[in-house]
């Protein structure tokens, strides 16, 4: 570990932006959280269209800010390093910043694009048939989550506010941009997102030319970003004055070039010392969406997953990222379909839980000392495509399946249907482990993070539904950990990403796969799993 004695007792602030609130982290320099706090943030939904606010989204990211520092109980001046992640949504900012409409031009406030908005299907689809080389390096397929489909759209039904805009930008680099005035990219944004060749180290105007983008060529890609730098990497002075103002934070203070959420979990748990090095775990990232991070030395194209990018997450190594487009989300959008959920809800709410959080307790207390959460499922069987197939079929019009449900209508159907949901989500990161291992990019330890999946019965059930071993990182907050170790390179605390890694993270807990019984029970549901799957993408036209 590389660290200067004038700052060993200073504090690194992490910020993350995701699907539904602001979150900020205070940190000591060993990776110890000290404080948090948090903010909702609003979002517009109306069929695929997914929407939010930029100016929203600031506003919150200050309060959760100015509460961490609160909670920690520490000068202003000690957080020496800050560093943001955020979901992989599209800002789009006029001249000076202003917000542009992204959609209804009644409301200019909403000029994001979120990460889940699928209305750039076609566009999606257009791209994907020209069969561009550029396509090798998202698994095939782009996907309508990524930015390119979306400027698409935006090019060919907003035309005004496309040609008008200043800036288009993921959000974690409208976030580094507000706090510093640097319009540097981060590699891992417009890698993964934006197609940007990170191991050429440059955009493909080619790429651009043919899907219709060729305006963007021509302005020689000052509009998406022409400093692209690695995760961490300090930027511009640090914080402005007033983006100090607004945090309560001293200005100058050292910001690191952001990363995408999932990333910053991966960041925060895959390098523990001790633990084999990001090449032997992969990052799981179970939230409102689920991503898995698989880091390689060489670069591994596996059909349906995305990548390989190169130093998108570690520096250096390749980075294969699948995941789930519905996850925590899918169990939400499952219970609600329960007779019993809205009751089951408001006695989740008076024991201060989640309602998954709550029928995870129970379904424990059925078990009675078993580990074989997978018996009660009973005979439900759960695909829980709400929103397609992010990996390793990169098919966003497949959807869920539900079978064997009775006219049972009491609280142990909803326990088993909510067990049976949390059995697809195995069952998908099952298929993806597989479809890498194929391929070449082999793993032997999932390291799991995320709001869904912090209870030893979901992370049994995991362990148990994949067949490998699950380990939990020592803190609670991974991905604010993450963004924080950004910040504790960008103020030279630590040489690099890696040494900061083994220096501030390491892991708690291991579930290992039962075998036995256990293994026989989730092998034949993942057997019925994957024909269900495979008539769900029928009836879509997919096979």
């Amino acid at each position: 570990m590389t660290q200067t004695s004038d700052k060993a007792e200073g504090y690194l602030l992490g910020i993350d932006v995701g699907t539904g609130s602001a979150r900020a982290g205070v940190f000591m320099t060993d990776g110890t959280l000290v404080g948090t706090d948090s903010c909702a943030i609003g979002m517009h939904r109306d069929g695929d269209i997914v929407e939010q606010s930029s100016e929203d989204i600031w506003q919150a990211v200050v309060q959760a800010v100015r509460g961490a520092v609160h909670h920690a109980k520490i000068e202003p001046a000690q957080v020496c390093g800050v560093g943001f992640d955020a979901t992989c949504s599209l800002v789009v900012l006029g001249q000076g910043g202003a917000p542009l409409p992204v959609g209804d031009p009644e409301h200019p406030e909403r000029n994001i694009m979120v990460w889940m908005d699928h209305r750039a299907l076609d566009q999606a689809e257009r791209i994907n048939a020209t069969g561009h080389r550029v396509l090798d390096y998202v698994g095939g397929r782009i996907s309508p989550e990524m930015e390119t489909p979306k400027l698409l759209w935006l090019k060919e039904n907003r035309p005004d506010v496309y040609a008008s805009a200043w800036q288009f930008m993921d959000l974690t680099d409208y976030l580094t941009w507000r706090a510093t005035g640097d319009l540097a990219r981060s590699i891992c944004t417009v890698t993964c997102k934006w197609t940007y060749m990170g191991h050429e180290g440059r955009w493909d105007p080619h790429y651009f030319q043919t899907i219709g983008l060729g305006d963007l060529v021509e302005d020689g890609f000052l509009r998406i970003g022409t400093d692209i730098v690695g995760a961490g990497t300090a930027l511009a002075t640090g914080l402005t004055v007033q983006a100090a103002h607004d945090f309560g934070l001293t200005a100058g203070t050292a910001v690191g070039a952001g990363l995408i959420d999932a990333h910053a979990g991966g960041i925060g748990s895959v390098g523990a010392e001790g633990g084999g090095g990001a090449t032997t775990n992969l990052a799981y990232v179970f939230g409102t969406s689920s991503c898995t991070m698989t880091s390689t030395d060489e670069p591994v194209f596996v059909p349906g997953v995305w990548g390989p990018y190169f130093s998108a997450m570690v520096p250096g190594l390749w980075l294969n990222e699948g995941g789930q487009s519905a996850a925590g989300a899918a169990i939400d959008q499952l219970l609600l379909l329960h007779p019993m959920a809205a009751e089951a809800a408001n006695l989740a709410a008076e024991d201060g839980m989640s309602l998954p959080v709550w029928l995870g307790q129970h379904a424990e207390n059925r078990l009675a000392g078993s580990e074989n959460a997978a018996k009660l499922a009973g005979g439900i069987h759960v695909v829980p495509e709400f929103l397609g197939n992010r990996a390793p079929f990169a098919d966003p019009e497949t959807r869920a399946v539900i079978a064997g449900l009775g006219m049972t209508r009491d609280f142990d159907s909803l326990v088993s249907l909510y067990i049976a949901g949390l059995c697809g989500i195995g069952y998908g990161l099952r298929q993806i482990i597989a479809a890498q291992d194929e391929a070449g990019a082999h793993v032997k330890r999932i390291i799991i993070s995320g709001g869904a999946g912090r209870s030893a019965m979901v992370r049994q059930l995991l362990a148990d539904a994949t067949g490998l071993e699950l380990a939990a990182p020592q803190t609670e907050e991974p991905v604010l950990l993450g963004a924080a170790i950004l910040g504790g390179v960008a103020a030279g605390l630590y040489s690099n990403l890696p040494t900061a890694m083994a220096a501030m993270s390491s892991f708690s807990g291991k579930f290992h796969p039962q075998g036995g019984d256990v293994q026989a029970l989730h092998d034949a549901r993942f057997d019925i799993f994957e024909k269900f799957q495979m008539v769900a993408r029928h009836a879509a036209g997919k096979m």
